[in-house]
This record gives structure tokens, C-alpha cells and sequence, in this order.
């Protein structure tokens, strides 16, 4: 990996393969997410539905996390970025065999637009929505409107409000948002050191880390 500072700006340019043993493969948080080595990446500029989020019957999170897993299987991937998010991942574009990561799933309906923060692939989109391909195709509810229903629901039970649970496995201390897949089946033990959190950010700089689909 190359890392470049200037002006206070973060560039990171890192390139891997699979079949390189020393380089290292993709690990796919979720279907905007990905992590290389100690680097996690997400990609600027778009919104996956959440893994385990549905679009109606469809399984759309699942969907979109298991289409970035094809996209980086055994690929080497360049991702470049100039800025941390508030949990310390960089935002970066990403390609792989030249093809924009974040591009190619909003192409194919698999991620919106955020539109929050980016217009990077407002056009993507726009495109999209017009052949009714994925997302566009039935009913939906945004990832960001999915989180915060989530949120709102499980924060009214959880203690202080605080809905995100800090759990210990032999995977590790892992945090589990209100959205999460395994967030149900997932008990806090204080006494086991495990914890509440009140935000992901707190979590993170408590040592635990996002759940990552396999």
C-alpha cells in the first residue's frame, strides 16, 4: 500500500490479488464496504441496502453484498480516497479490471446514489431508474430510512437508549447496529465484558469492530 499526505489530505492508492501471497484478499463487509489488510474501505458516493434488508420479497442486501463479493473475488482492486469517515474508514473510489466499483452497482440497481454527501453517480442512477433494473424495479425503502426505523425501534428497549450491541465471540468483539442480520439472535452479557454502545463510533473506539457477512 501507498499512502500519501498533503495539505492534510489522505490519498491512499492499494492494489492486491489473490493470487499474490503476500498481497491480501478482499474481506466484504457489506455491499459498499470492503476491507484490505488493516484498510476498510467505503466506497464514496453510494448507499447499499443493508445486509439481510429486503426490497419488498427480495432479499436486496443480500443481493448487493454477494454482487461486491463477485466484483472482488480474486481481483486486484485499486482504491483511491481523501478522506476518513467518522468510524476511520477511508471513502474511496474503487475499480477493478478498470470498471468502477460504485458505478457498476448502481448501474445494475444494487446501490443508491447518496446523494447526502455525493453526486459522483447521480447519472449512474438516473439511468438506472429508467430501465428499472434492480431497486427500481418493485418496492423499496432507502438504506438510510431502513436504519433509522431500525434504530428508532430498538433504541425504545435498549438500555440508555443505546441500542448497539457490543458482543465477544471467538471472531472477536463485534458490534451489531440495530440493522444488522444477527442482531436478534445476538445477547449482551455484561458480565462477560461485553457492552452497549450508543453509536457506532463509540464502538469503534472501543475496540469492536462491524460484523463482515462471512
Amino acid at each position: 500500500m501507498r499512502q500519501y499526505v498533503n495539505s492534510g489530505i489522505l490519498c491512499v492508492l492499494v492494489a492486491f490479488s489473490a493470487l499474490s501471497a503476500a498481497a491480501q484478499v478482499a474481506e466484504v463487509v457489506d455491499g459498499d464496504t470492503i476491507k484490505v489488510g488493516e484498510v476498510t474501505y467505503r466506497i464514496e458516493g453510494i448507499d447499499a441496502p443493508e445486509h439481510g434488508q429486503k426490497c419488498g420479497t427480495w432479499s436486496c442486501g443480500n443481493d448487493a453484498t454477494a454482487a461486491m463479493s463477485t466484483l472482488v473475488q480474486g481481483k486486484q482492486v485499486e482504491c483511491v480516497g481523501e478522506s476518513l469517515d467518522d468510524y476511520g474508514r477511508v471513502l474511496a473510489r474503487c475499480q477493478v479490471d478498470g470498471a468502477d466499483l460504485g458505478a457498476t452497482l448502481i448501474s445494475a440497481g444494487l446501490a443508491w446514489a447518496f446523494t447526502k454527501y455525493s453526486d459522483t453517480y447521480v447519472v449512474e442512477e438516473d439511468e438506472a431508474r429508467e430501465r428499472g433494473v434492480g431497486i427500481w424495479s418493485g418496492s423499496f425503502q432507502t438504506p438510510w430510512d431502513y436504519r433509522a426505523e431500525r434504530w428508532e425501534v430498538e433504541a425504545q428497549v435498549a438500555p440508555y437508549g443505546c441500542p448497539i450491541k457490543g458482543n465477544i465471540s471467538t471472531n472477536g468483539k463485534i458490534y451489531h447496529p440495530p440493522w444488522s442480520p444477527w442482531y436478534s439472535r445476538t445477547r449482551i452479557s455484561v458480565e462477560k465484558g461485553e457492552q452497549w454502545f450508543c453509536s457506532e463510533a463509540e464502538a469503534v473506539e472501543a475496540g469492536w469492530r462491524a460484523p463482515r457477512w462471512r
